[in-house]
């Protein structure tokens, strides 16, 4: 339930970060180009926009396997294998979240702690860092979802997708509509 609610709530937050991000770019190009004016903050606001994109990105990839893994050698492995070369993989990912959440922490409590504004929004810059350690959370529950998963042997890896197998997948469709699209085409010139 809650890990249902939480899945909602990061893909609504990723794309209105997309949307909000397409349209402040297409804005400030139409008031640079069409109107020979600029707004001020449109830089810094992009900025920070895709900062928070990436970081709640970061997660979403891994939620749906869509980062590259290399993962050849692994594959070699018996099931057991795979599944102990996952662990060790989940716990350096977990100790790594582990340290940026700590530096992050630290990072934000300075910042507010002497008052940062961003240069050019009128914030304080710890709430538009706060992705940081938000970014860092989502990413140690879905390697924390990942390793429940392997420890109750329902998987036995990251679940990366295989582009080469894809590829492949793609080539023999291809392959096998150009032939049938031969064959048709030599059945209508016999008749």
């Amino acid at each position: 339930m809650i890990f249902r609610w939480l899945n909602k709530l990061e893909e609504a937050i990723f794309s209105a970060l997309l949307v909000a991000m397409v349209l402040l770019a297409g804005v400030e190009v139409f008031y640079r180009f069409v109107l020979a004016e600029g707004i001020s903050w449109a830089q810094e606001g992009s900025l920070y926009l895709s900062g928070w994109f990436v970081l709640f990105g970061a997660s979403w990839g891994v939620k749906h396997g869509a980062h590259i893994g290399v993962d050849v050698l692994v594959k070699k492995l018996p099931r057991g294998g795979r599944r102990i070369a996952t662990l060790l993989a989940l716990a350096i990912c977990l100790a790594y979240c582990g340290l940026l959440l700590v530096g992050s922490y630290q990072y934000l409590s300075l910042t507010r702690m002497i008052g940062i504004e961003l240069q050019d929004i009128p914030i304080p810059k710890w709430q538009a860092t706060l992705i940081l350690p938000i970014g860092m959370g989502l990413l140690v529950l879905r390697f924390l979802e990942i390793g429940w998963r392997v420890l109750k042997n329902e998987a036995d890896g990251f679940g990366f997708s295989d582009e080469g197998e894809e590829s492949l997948r793609l080539a023999e469709q291809r392959d096998v509509e150009a032939h049938d699209a031969g064959t048709d085409s030599d059945r209508e010139g016999r008749s």
